[in-house]
C-alpha cells in the first residue's frame, strides 16, 4: 500500500502529527523548497499561514496536491488564479478561532468604554485622576461579517447588553445585507470588522465610511488588515470623526517601528493575537489530523472553501 505524501509548509513550533505515523509519508518544506516539493505531494498543510509561499509557488509546472489545508480562517494568503481554477480542494481552520476572537473583541469594547488604556498610563505615571466611563449595556454594535467568527462576536456582545446587528454578503433571517451597511454604521456605537478579504471587502472601511459614523463611535478590526484604508482611519481619529479604534490585523505585519499607527490618538494596536489562546496550535493540529483521517478513509471534508468567494459558504 502506497502511503499518501503529506507536505507541511513549516512554522515553529511544528504541528503534532504523531497520530499519522504509518498512515502518511510526512515531508517538510519552507519558502525556499516549497516549489520543488509541491509536485510530489498529495496533501499540503499550510502550517505557516503568514507566508505567501503557496501563492508564489503554485503556478509552477508539474502535478499539484489534491487537497490544501490552511491552519487559519482566512485563505487570501494562499489563493492565486491557478489554485482557484484547479480541482484541488481547499479547507480552512473554521471553528478554532471563533470564541477566542469574540472574547478579544469584547475585551477591546470594555477597555475602550472604561478607558483602561488611560488608567494603565496614569498608573505608570503614578497619577491619580478620577474619570467617568461609559456603560456598554444599551449601546449598539454593527458586526460586519456573518461567518462563525462574526456570529460569535454578535452573541458575546449581546451578552453584554449591546444591541447587535450582523451584516453579511446576502440578507437573510438575522443577517442584514450589504445595502443596509451604511444605515447601520451611522447608528452604531461599536463597529466590528470580521469579514473575509475578497474583492468586495478590500478597502471597504475608508474615509467615506468613517465619515458617516457617529463622533462617539469606536471601530475594531479583527478580520483582515486590507479591509481598512489605514491612512483614512488615522485621519478619522486625528480629526476626531470617531472616538477610538483598535486594530488586531494590519495591512502589513509586523507593523514597522516607524509606522504612524503606533502614535495615532485613540488607536489600540495589537499584534494579530485575537484568536491565539493558550493551546491554540494543538487545537489546529488536532483539527487537521481529524480532517486527514476522514479524507484518507474516503469520507467528506469539512470546512471546504469556495475558492471563487474566498471563504466557506453556507453562513
Amino acid at each position: 500500500m502506497t502511503l499518501p505524501t503529506l507536505l507541511v509548509l513549516d512554522a515553529e513550533p511544528l504541528p503534532r502529527l504523531g497520530r499519522l505515523t504509518g498512515r502518511a509519508r510526512i515531508e517538510h518544506a519552507d519558502e525556499a523548497t516549497l516549489a520543488d516539493r509541491l509536485p510530489h505531494a498529495d496533501v499540503l498543510l499550510v502550517w505557516d499561514f503568514t507566508s505567501p509561499a503557496v501563492r508564489e509557488a503554485w503556478p509552477g509546472g508539474g502535478p499539484r496536491p489534491r487537497w490544501v489545508h490552511t491552519a487559519s480562517a482566512g485563505v487570501d494568503h494562499l489563493m492565486c488564479p491557478e489554485l482557484a481554477a484547479s480541482d484541488t480542494v481547499v479547507t480552512n481552520a473554521r471553528g478554532v478561532f471563533d470564541q477566542p476572537i469574540a472574547e478579544y473583541v469584547a475585551a477591546l469594547v470594555l477597555a475602550m468604554a472604561k478607558d483602561l488604556p488611560t488608567t494603565l498610563r496614569l498608573q505608570d505615571e503614578r497619577t491619580w485622576r478620577h474619570r467617568e466611563s461609559l456603560r456598554v449595556a444599551g449601546t449598539r454594535a454593527c458586526v460586519v461579517g456573518s461567518g462563525p467568527i462574526g456570529r460569535a462576536i454578535a452573541r458575546t456582545l449581546k451578552a453584554l447588553g449591546i444591541t447587535t446587528a450582523l451584516v453579511g454578503r446576502t440578507a437573510r433571517p438575522g443577517v442584514h445585507g450589504p445595502g443596509e451597511l451604511d444605515r447601520l454604521l451611522a447608528r452604531a456605537d461599536w463597529v466590528v470588522a470580521a469579514a473575509p478579504l475578497t474583492d468586495d471587502t478590500r478597502g471597504m472601511f475608508d474615509a467615506r465610511r468613517f465619515g458617516m459614523m457617529q463622533p462617539s463611535a469606536r471601530f475594531v478590526n479583527v478580520g483582515r488588515g486590507q479591509l481598512v484604508v489605514e491612512d483614512d482611519l488615522a485621519e478619522a481619529l486625528t480629526r476626531r470623526w470617531i472616538a477610538g479604534a483598535a486594530l488586531d490585523v494590519l495591512s502589513e505585519e509586523p507593523l514597522a517601528p516607524d509606522s504612524r499607527l503606533w502614535t495615532v490618538p485613540g488607536l489600540i494596536v495589537s499584534p494579530h493575537m485575537s484568536g491565539d489562546t493558550v493551546g491554540w496550535r494543538d487545537e489546529l493540529g488536532v483539527q487537521f489530523v481529524e480532517l486527514f483521517e476522514s479524507w484518507a478513509a474516503g469520507g467528506p471534508l469539512a470546512n471546504v472553501v469556495d475558492k471563487k468567494r474566498g471563504y466557506v459558504p453556507g453562513h
